[in-house]
């Protein structure tokens, strides 16, 4: 409300509190970010260095598509599959999952950590070496889908 705002305190005050030398003006360095190479260049140079110029090649009409290669790592392959097959598999040495991992949002697998020693079936576009020979020690197998 208006009664708690600032200038009530400065009626009366013939500046209000913005000195009688430089006045309180519009907007004096101009607004907004202006004069980033020229009057307020100090600032910029020091707080934000490297904010003008450019940096590396362009790259017209670039497809994302191409580069669409999510990871997954070994140790997480067993949270794909739903908690009822999961207990079923761990059960019975027989059974083994299949995981279609595209279908899951994923599209390579690496070989970071450790793996459940039962037989699970992966099915991905990209599989690291490490990944592989993991998979295949715990008795699973992988099967490379486009």
């Amino acid at each position: 409300p208006t009664r708690t705002s600032h200038t009530r305190k400065l009626r009366g005050h013939v500046s209000a509190g913005h000195g009688r030398i430089g006045k309180h003006r519009k907007h004096p360095g101009g607004r907004g970010l202006a004069g980033g190479q020229h009057h307020n260049r100090i600032h910029f140079d020091k707080y934000h260095p490297g904010y003008f110029g450019k940096v590396g090649m362009r790259y017209f009409h670039k497809t994302k598509n191409q580069y669409w290669r999510p990871t997954i790592n070994v140790d997480k392959i067993w949270t794909l599959v739903d908690a009822e097959s999961r207990a079923k598999a761990l059960e019975n040495k027989e059974l083994a999952p299949v995981v279609d991992l595209v279908k899951n949002g994923y599209a390579k697998v690496l070989g970071n950590g450790r793996i459940p020693k039962r037989p699970i079936i992966v099915k991905a576009r990209y599989v690291s070496s490490i990944a592989e020979k993991k998979i295949k020690a715990s008795g699973g197998a992988v099967v490379l889908s486009a």
